[in-house]
């Protein structure tokens, strides 16, 4: 990795709070296309478009989906703002170069129904785990979570008394996060029985210290959601545990951290929610992002439409 580079990627984490799955793919990106400038005999601080649209086409010809170029694309832009700004370059070679064209995809979400479905059949499982997996369904939907998030709560994120969860979002930003009393009470279950039962099953596991006085405190970190060894769960192991419960169930709907999320706030729009309101509860710092399930709600009424009124009908 070069200096630029370097200083780039730690200018990404230090002030703009990135995560660091999002820097790897800054860095990915960038080191990338710096290996192809140098194949091209070209120099990292003095490129032109020609170069650029050589490496795109290089890439097209590879394979490479115009939405992986798009990703690319943006984040050579922003690293060349930061080189232009910090006064490396002369001039910002790709704010002239347009993104390809991709086709607009819309979120998968499901049914009401498929979700009714889904959470009243995990409660009938009668293994040990059960309680653990009904927890992390009502936080992916009830609280329309990322990933990363749910897999980072600890138990000091979670009020159960006033029921909310404070959950640190993208950008290291907190938002509060309101939880149904059927949310509450299978979190509660599982804190007193199910994770006291996975954390034994780890020795170097500590979920508290003790002041001077000799009284318990629990620790910072104390992650809420362990797996079967009593260890932090990881989001790799939380699609694991998902693709399990559609196995253990028999219900299969294609469940996905990502697709519960986009049901939690498609369903609240349904239902009449402000957009404003389900962009505080998701975390977005755009209400662009948001705006995305507004097509999703109105391709579901086209759909019902077309299926349910007579004259809609083609004959």
């Amino acid at each position: 990795m070069n200096k630029l580079t370097s200083e780039f990627l730690y200018y990404l984490k230090n002030e703009r709070n990135y995560s660091p799955l999002t820097i790897k793919s800054y860095e990915e990106d960038i080191d990338l296309f710096i290996r192809f400038v140098l194949k091209e005999n070209g120099e990292i601080d003095n490129i032109d478009q020609i170069i650029i649209r050589n490496f795109l086409t290089e890439e097209l010809n590879r394979g490479v989906s115009k939405r992986t170029l798009r990703r690319r694309l943006s984040s050579l832009n922003h690293f060349y703002r930061y080189l232009l700004k910090e006064g490396y370059v002369k001039e910002n070679p790709f704010i002239f170069i347009n993104s390809p064209k991709t086709e607009k995809r819309y979120p998968r979400v499901l049914y009401k129904e498929q979700v009714r479905e889904i959470l009243t059949q995990n409660k009938k499982r009668d293994d040990e785990l059960m309680i653990r997996d009904q927890a992390i369904l009502d936080i992916l939907y009830y609280c329309g979570l990322r990933a990363s998030e749910v897999v980072n709560l600890t138990l000091q994120q979670v009020n159960l008394s006033q029921r909310y969860l404070r959950v640190i979002g993208k950008g290291n930003k907190e938002r509060i996060v309101p939880m149904t009393e059927e949310c509450k009470k299978d979190i509660d279950t599982y804190i007193k029985t199910v994770r006291n039962e996975l954390k034994s099953h780890n020795k170097h596991f500590d979920d508290i210290h003790f002041d001077k006085n000799g009284n318990p405190i629990i620790n910072k970190g104390s992650p809420l959601f362990l797996n079967s060894r009593g260890e932090p769960l990881t989001t790799r192991g939380l699609e694991y545990i998902l693709d399990s419960i559609e196995e253990k169930t028999g219900t299969f709907v294609g469940l996905h951290p990502h697709v519960l999320r986009h049901s939690f706030a498609t369903h609240l729009l349904e239902n009449g929610a402000d957009l404003r309101v389900i962009q505080e509860l998701l975390g977005h710092t755009s209400l662009n992002a948001t705006q995305v399930y507004t097509h999703v709600t109105e391709e579901a009424m086209q759909k019902t439409y077309n299926a349910y009124f007579p004259r809609a009908k083609k004959k």
